[in-house]
């Protein structure tokens, strides 16, 4: 694996025939970044699936792959691929319904749309894992008829899965109406009674932390209660006697549900577990009287919570305001006020209240400007960042509250070239500006080349096309390798440069080349 070479398989100066080239010797990683170009020939995506099969997913997705270019046999994973985006043959779910290997039947299990006999296959496999992915995802129908295996981790899938019918949901969220589970994944492997320590060190032990079996399975079948308590579509009904349940995560997964009724969000929002209130007070489902109730609460994370419901009123996301650290981030009641309501939070003698709105990017100009102006620098760093300031608005800003803005001022994207460049020539330089300014679109080379010299801006601005050619292929020997791999994405790359590497890597296409840095292993969505 090679920083240079994902590189250049990125970068969109890369002419065709360098990309064919790039294909014949492509690993896992190229491949990956290769299979993400938007100017891939069909040719070249063919080939690139031959090269490397596990490509074929992202190439299924992006609709770039058809059944007429793959051999199920020979190519099971880009079948798989294809199936999952409901574009390969019946055919090929019949082949690898049978295939030997578990983990190719257990990603089929995940696709829709299979045919009735396939899933019949699957639902009867051998294995738990295939039936319990097939559980995750399939009809209601044979949701249904699964949520009573005798398995408890395929029911658990039941219990996920939305598409299980509201009456089955009700029942496994309860226990009511279904025969008991006959075993569980601690059962299969240790004899019981059994709790599995959380602080276990047996390498080959996947087993979750706390999972336990005294012969009823009691950890699986929390799980498939909990699982219950979550799923949507669950009936409100069969749920809300679990708010005085014994177990703090049952009624932490209650807490978040929609469909509560007014006396159960009452008694959550005097729960002993703040998670459970923090959760509650996010819950657009309750009302003003319980909203009041969380406002007073003593834990920070209930009220920031409460900050964040898009139905909590103005009156109290001012007090919220003045006694909680909500952060810089535009709330939903905030995106949501009126003109009217905008008005009044631009007027307010509370700075924090001001700071909130000023994270809203469509402000009237004249309510922009007056917070532009702001005495307060928390108001001030919080509209840096609003399009249609002017350079003098933003330079003034910069004189007026100095390091304390100058990051959102870099962030503006009305900031002009000449302005990036001063702020990078401040003294003592302000880190995370040089961040800003390396990935703003208008930075110029002097700005890039002073944002060279932080190491967190470095891989940022190797790979704005504004830098100088020769600086880019300088950078290709770095001793980072995300500035390497960033510089050989730049299209600003010269020709010659990349024409060189690629002709380098065809010669040695050993997943080293000497000069050049390693990266380690990714993992690919």
């Amino acid at each position: 694996m090679n920083h240079v070479l994902c590189g250049l398989a990125a970068n969109t100066a890369l002419p065709s025939e360098l990309v064919d080239q790039l294909i014949a010797v492509a690993d896992d990683d190229i491949a990956a970044d290769l299979a993400d170009r938007a100017d891939l020939s069909h040719a070249q995506v063919v080939a690139l699936v031959s090269r490397v099969e596990e490509s074929a997913g992202r190439l299924a997705y992006a609709g770039r792959l058809t059944a007429a270019d793959i051999d199920p046999v020979a190519q099971p994973h880009a079948a798989l691929a294809l199936l999952h985006e409901r574009a390969g043959s019946p055919e090929w779910a019949r082949l690898l319904a049978a295939d030997p290997a578990s983990e190719r039947r257990e990603k089929l299990a995940a696709c829709s749309g299979l045919p009735p006999d396939v899933v019949e296959t699957l639902a009867a496999d051998s294995d738990v894992r295939v039936v319990a992915e097939l559980a995750l995802w399939t009809t209601p129908e044979v949701a249904a008829r699964l949520a009573g295996h005798p398995h408890a981790e395929v029911r658990r899938a039941v219990a996920v899965n939305e598409a299980t019918p509201p009456a089955v949901l009700a029942a496994m969220a309860t226990g009511a109406g279904l025969p008991p589970a006959q075993w569980c994944l601690v059962c299969d492997r240790e004899e019981t009674p059994f709790m599995h320590d959380p602080r276990c060190r047996r390498l080959d032990c996947d087993l979750l932390p706390g999972a336990s079996c005294d012969g009823s399975h009691e950890s699986t079948v929390h799980d498939i209660r909990r699982a219950a308590l979550r799923n949507p579509a669950t009936p409100a009904e069969a749920v809300v006697g679990f708010a005085d349940h014994p177990s703090m995560l049952l009624r932490w997964a209650l807490a978040a549900r929609p469909d509560l009724p007014p006396e159960v969000c009452e008694r959550l929002a005097v729960d002993a577990a703040p998670g459970v209130r923090a959760d509650l007070a996010e819950n657009p489902t309750i009302d003003d009287a319980v909203i009041r109730v969380l406002a007073g609460d003593r834990d920070h994370e209930v009220r920031r919570g409460l900050a964040h419901n898009p139905r909590v009123p103005l009156d109290v996301l001012t007090y919220l305001a003045d006694n909680t650290k909500i952060g810089a981030t535009l709330l939903p009641r905030i995106a949501a006020a009126s003109p009217v309501e905008v008005e009044e939070l631009a007027q307010s003698p509370d700075p924090a209240v001001r700071m909130l709105l000023a994270q809203r990017r469509d402000l009237p100009a004249g309510i922009r400007d007056a917070l532009a102006i702001d005495p307060d620098a928390k108001v001030v760093k919080s509209v840096a960042a609003h399009p249609g300031l002017s350079e003098a608005q933003l330079r003034a800003m910069v004189d007026r509250h100095g390091v304390q803005v100058v990051a959102k001022v870099a962030s503006n994207p009305d900031a002009t070239p000449a302005l990036l460049e001063d702020l990078t020539r401040r003294e003592p330089s302000v880190r995370k500006a040089l961040r800003e300014v390396a990935r703003h679109r208008r930075a110029t080379a002097p700005a890039l080349l002073a944002c060279l010299a932080d190491n967190r801006a470095r891989p940022i601005a190797a790979g704005h096309p504004s830098l100088p050619p020769q600086v880019v292929a300088e950078l290709l020997t770095d001793t980072d390798g995300q500035v390497v791999e960033a510089a050989a994405a730049n299209p600003s790359l010269p020709f010659a440069v990349m024409s060189e590497l690629v002709r380098r890597s065809a010669q040695d296409s050993r997943p080293h080349q000497p000069g050049l840095p390693v990266r380690a292993s990714r993992p690919h969505p």
